[in-house]
């Protein structure tokens, strides 16, 4: 296994350990919320099944009053008819009968006036001192005697007036009933599991609202929206409070439990966000120190070159001096082509790393001259084409864009072991001269279209791996360009293509 299947195999087994972890803490995290979740619902059952209660209690409760109600107006009339037959009666067993009943009245508020308004006697009431007259009273004691019309005593003579209201213990029950109607809404609006609530009556008219934003209830329309909406998130808990006053309260989920639901694709979004930062940060630091090995490599491949085409120089000039050597000058001119060879070597590898001049040049000649020195190189069965347009231009750097032209065609020449087809075509749009190098050779397959140019990635026993991956960080570091691989078939040939910016 080659060290890119390994390092393949290595990401995909960190890839599935980090997708199971993900999982597990989302689907462990997703169990707590549910669980959260079910308890919030309960809680918000609990509440709408007392609410429920509380509503018959409160029914219970203004029934119980009404009877009550009732027999304290029994009282009162009784009471009034009594002190009316007690002051117009001249028989005295009947005296003494009504005159029991009025003086056994220890409830119910009464004011005594004659018919010129002044008072002239009390009972279960402490009037106001200084109070001579009912006018003079203040006005909250008139108003309260005032519900009822007063008995008129008339002594044909004269007329006196009783002025009543409802007994203490009445009122007492009415003030009761009506904080138990309070305490009930303030139930309502203010749960303990903080549920948003609205309180409307039969013709959907909003009473009250708690535990939301006064924003969401402006105007009917957003009003029916937010009923809709609890509607159809739960039933609505019916409130009895008797004599036909029916009231529905609306309920949502709490806002905690919503946030509760959200949280494990939260918690699995920070996690992804948290798997690609880190995935982008170590490649960022890796290709970077690839990039200062490469730089290294390649300026001390040229240091080291240096010193013995220097001497190799010295060489071939002694050489002419002799004689034997002056008969065959063939032999000069092959070290010399050689030794220009190395001194273009060590010039490519000294600009690795520096910002490289690029100079406009005819795209045609610069592919020519590459196609015709590999063509010298190859073998006889392999043909080599061109076709480029004459008048295109491109910027480029001669030397390491020579050496790109060197890589793909020696690539395609291992490739097809010896005999095949080299076809270079040259074409152009608006913005880039578009290169196709295509083959006749074994393929790539498709899943290492990308990994052939990782430096160390070789289908050759002593191949480095480093050709394509030079080609692509000259071409897209200092041209600006992209080359990639455009379409591959197991053994029936490669299509490389190059985008280099071209000149107006």
């Amino acid at each position: 296994m080659d060290l890119y299947s390994q390092k393949s195999n290595l990401k995909l087994i960190l890839l599935l350990l980090g997708v199971f972890i993900g999982i597990s803490t989302v689907l462990y995290t997703d169990h707590l919320a549910n669980k959260m979740a079910d308890e919030e619902k309960y809680k918000a059952k609990l509440w709408a099944e007392a609410i429920a209660r509380k509503a018959k209690l409160v029914r219970y409760t203004k029934e119980l009053f009404t009877k009550l109600a009732s027999e304290e107006r029994r009282k009162v009339n009784v009471y009034s008819q009594s002190t009316k037959f007690l002051l117009t009666v001249k028989d005295n067993d009947e005296t003494t009968f009504f005159n029991d009943i009025v003086t056994s009245n220890t409830d119910i508020p009464a004011i005594l006036a004659d018919d010129k308004g002044n008072i002239v006697g009390a009972r279960n009431i402490d009037l106001p001192k200084g109070a001579k007259t009912f006018s003079e009273l203040p006005e909250a004691i008139r108003k309260q005697f005032s519900v009822y019309l007063p008995i008129v005593v008339d002594y044909k003579v004269s007329k006196n007036y009783i002025y009543y209201k409802d007994s203490n213990l009445f009122t007492k029950l009415k003030q009761t009933l009506n904080d138990l109607l309070e305490t009930f809404i303030s139930d309502v609006l203010l749960n303990t599991a903080s549920t948003p609530v609205i309180l409307t009556d039969e013709k959907m008219n909003v009473l009250a609202f708690g535990n939301m934003d006064s924003s969401q209830m402006v105007g009917h329309d957003a009003e029916m929206q937010m009923i809709n909406k609890m509607k159809s998130a739960n039933e609505p808990v019916v409130a009895d409070l008797g004599e036909g006053v029916m009231r529905f309260i609306y309920y949502d989920d709490s806002s905690t439990l919503k946030q509760l639901r959200v949280f494990p694709f939260v918690q699995l979004g920070i996690f992804a966000a948290f798997l690609i930062i880190s995935y982008f940060a170590f490649s960022n630091a890796r290709r970077a120190e690839q990039n200062m090995v490469w730089v290294g490599m390649a300026k001390e491949t040229a240091h080291q070159l240096g010193t013995p085409i220097s001497s190799l120089e010295g060489w071939v000039e002694v050489l002419k001096e002799m004689n034997g050597v002056k008969d065959n000058p063939q032999i000069l001119d092959e070290l010399q082509s050689d030794i220009n060879r190395l001194s273009l070597v060590a010039e490519r590898f000294s600009k690795i790393g520096s910002v490289p001049q690029l100079i406009p040049e005819n795209v045609k000649d610069c592919v020519e001259r590459n196609v015709s020195y590999m063509r010298r190189r190859a073998s006889e069965k392999v043909i080599m084409t061109v076709r480029c347009p004459d008048d295109l231009q491109f910027k480029i750097n001669k030397q390491l864009f020579d050496w790109v032209f060197e890589n793909l065609l020696k690539n395609a020449l291992d490739a097809m072991s010896g005999e095949g087809r080299i076809d270079v075509d040259v074409t152009s749009d608006d913005k880039h001269v578009i290169v196709d190098v295509t083959d006749s050779g074994k393929g790539i397959p498709k899943n290492k279209f990308e990994t052939i140019f990782e430096p160390g990635y070789s289908t050759k026993r002593r191949g480095w791996g480093l050709g394509l991956s030079l080609t692509k960080r000259i071409v897209e570091e200092y041209h600006n360009g992209k080359i990639s691989v455009k379409r591959s078939e197991i053994d029936k040939g490669t299509t490389f293509r190059m985008l280099i910016p071209r000149v107006a």
